[in-house]
């Protein structure tokens, strides 16, 4: 059985260029219950994150000024969208929808996400569209109410996960794993556990073989427990925020290579959706729905 968390739409007014790449929130679970990969009941609404879920992975400083919506106009500038109650309600709502997804995947094998992937959200500060960092939310709440001391974030979207790094570098518990674009956002890159920074304009082949090596890798060095995977489709020619060029289906070649190692190694995997910003609607839905149809096809 595949669960996935969806969260409610965010309707405030946004600026011009954001309006476009949200829709996918709506049109991707509409697409998968349409062309029959999901049915309409493995789609929940979480609740929201409480405080204590929060302040277990981010400053309590940080987000007093989130809460009483106090946070200054240059630290809503570097997050990308201007902050409104309905804003933090949906990114604790979709928060809460990753640590749902930990105990789906705990049960079933693998659960998704309709969102997430915020990967760019620090300690005490927000980032890049992201505000609080549900994957490290996530592993913590694993960590602390499952035991699990071997996590393994596989993140594959196209901008280095440098909030994920920062949050976990001294946490030999998580281990992060990142493969994006060398000369893209940010420009600053933190450190990962392992970085494998790539060249604009790179191919299926070249992309798939180098993701190959290092995934194979790592699941025999990490030994994980448990993967959090970050699916961004920012990977494909094309997208206004990525600088590489793989194709739609070595996409999903590469979405069928991370599940098909979970599932023969009986790795639970969570995944978040991640950034996807292609001009053509139809190319980010098709893409993250490819995701949503490997998993379906290795867990249903």
């Amino acid at each position: 059985m595949l669960k996935v968390a969806w969260a409610p739409i965010y309707h405030h007014p946004l600026p011009e260029n954001h309006r476009f790449p949200m829709a996918k929130y709506s049109l991707l679970p509409e697409q998968l219950v349409h062309e029959g990969t999901l049915p309409e009941h493995s789609f929940f609404r979480p609740d929201m994150l409480t405080e204590e879920q929060i302040t277990r992975t981010h400053c309590t400083s940080y987000w007093t000024d989130l809460k009483r919506l106090t946070l200054d106009a240059k630290a809503q500038r570097k997050i990308g969208f201007p902050l409104s109650q309905q804003l933090v309600d949906r990114e604790r709502t979709i928060c809460k929808g990753t640590i749902d997804t930990t105990e789906f995947a705990l049960k079933y094998g693998c659960s998704m996400n309709i969102a997430g992937g915020t990967h760019h959200a620090f300690y005490d500060r927000g980032e890049g569209f992201c505000i609080l960092n549900d994957i490290v939310i996530g592993a913590h709440h694993l960590i602390d109410f499952h035991g699990i001391t071997k996590i393994l974030v596989v993140d594959l979207d196209v901008h280095q996960g440098n909030g994920t790094a920062a949050l976990t570098q001294k946490d030999d518990r998580i281990f992060t794993f990142s493969m994006h674009g060398a000369k893209n956002y940010p420009y600053h890159k933190e450190q990962s556990n392992l970085d494998v920074p790539l060249p604009d304009c790179i191919e299926d082949k070249e992309y798939l073989r180098i993701l190959e090596q290092h995934i194979n890798e790592l699941f025999h060095q990490v030994e994980p427990e448990f993967v959090f995977f970050q699916s961004g489709v920012d990977v494909i020619k094309g997208d206004k925020l990525g600088r590489m060029h793989l194709s739609i289906d070595g996409c999903k070649r590469r979405d069928q290579m991370v599940f098909e190692l979970c599932h023969k190694n009986n790795v639970p995997v969570a995944v978040s959706m991640g950034g996807g910003y292609s001009p053509q609607i139809r190319h980010i839905i098709e893409a993250h729905a490819n995701t949503f149809r490997m998993a379906a096809y290795y867990y249903s």
